[in-house]
């Protein structure tokens, strides 16, 4: 279980409530599409799925959001990103997300495509 204390799942290695905890209780929001990827990879860790799709944007959010509760996110490699600024209205950010499911190690690839929305930054999709 993680606390406020705890170390946030997002790998920068500030605690939960001062990290990622912060936007997910709604008291900030993401600044930049990189801390919007770090905050939802926490999310998908402490399952909070009620973030993830406030954070997704309107026209790709899935209908119902499901986790699989064998699945466990363990941490979160950032391996490149382009725009995503302060300033900036879109970018992308490609990761290695790895967990565990059922016992055994594995990862996820992905460059995700985010856009700003009404100023507040939101998931597109997987860049094609």
């Amino acid at each position: 279980m993680i606390t406020d204390e705890s170390r946030c799942p997002c790998g920068l290695g500030e605690p939960y409530g001062a990290c990622c905890g912060r936007f997910h209780r709604g008291a900030a929001t993401a600044p930049t599409a990189e801390l919007l990827m770090r905050s939802r990879f926490s999310a998908f860790a402490v399952g909070d799925t009620g973030y993830l799709t406030k954070t997704w944007h309107p026209k790709t959010r899935p209908a119902e959001l499901d986790l699989d509760p064998g699945q466990r996110w363990t941490f979160l490699e950032i391996l490149g990103k382009t725009g995503g600024g302060l300033l900036e209205k879109e970018g992308t950010v490609e990761f290695r997300a790895h967990y565990r499911q059922d016992r055994r190690a594995d990862s996820m690839h992905e460059n995700s495509h985010f856009v700003r929305v009404d100023g507040q930054w939101s998931y597109v999709a997987p860049v094609s």
